[in-house]
């Protein structure tokens, strides 16, 4: 792992969506004041080292392809913790936290409770999207922002270390 100031240096390809595995590893989840943060991990499947530098995307959607709808407001980056390059050989991981405020914090008239089945999720740097299979207790309302994303950290999301 690189702590470059600057995204991907020029020998290393940016880390792309179409050769990742990405999974939220629920067996690390862990809670506190009303949230709960869950390591999305990032498996390069190429036979290519590649680079990841900052912020993914991620948002709750209505289906597990391009023709789901988002639902309520996509993740907010938390800036508290400072961005790094970090290099993925091929078979390495990397992950951020993802850290879901409790729907029920909020009132049902402002949050409009639901239940999300898919999480989108866009590599950094990355345009095409990943669906991920996972239900989550979430708000239909862009009003109530539950999810904030952490940067990118090199090695599996484990509970207890988020950055």
């Amino acid at each position: 792992m690189s702590t470059a100031s600057s995204p991907v240096t020029d020998a290393l390809a940016t880390c792309r969506s179409a050769s990742l595995r990405i999974t939220v590893d629920v067996s690390q989840a862990g809670g506190a004041a009303g949230s709960t943060y869950y390591p999305v991990d990032f498996t390069n499947t190429s036979a290519s080292a590649c680079g990841m530098y900052g912020y993914p995307g991620m948002s709750f959607v209505t289906a597990g392809d391009d023709a789901g709808r988002q639902i309520g407001a996509a993740a907010q980056r938390n800036p508290q913790f400072g961005k790094q390059t970090v290099r993925l050989v091929a078979g390495g991981t990397a992950h951020a936290w993802l850290q879901v405020a409790e729907a029920g914090n909020y009132p049902a008239s402002t949050c409009q409770p639901l239940t999300a089945h898919w999480l989108r999720v866009f590599a950094p740097g990355d345009t095409e999207a990943s669906y991920l299979d996972q239900s989550f207790p979430a708000c239909s309302s862009p009003s109530a922002p539950l999810l904030t994303v952490m940067p990118i950290r090199a090695g599996r999301g484990l509970q207890g270390t988020t950055p």
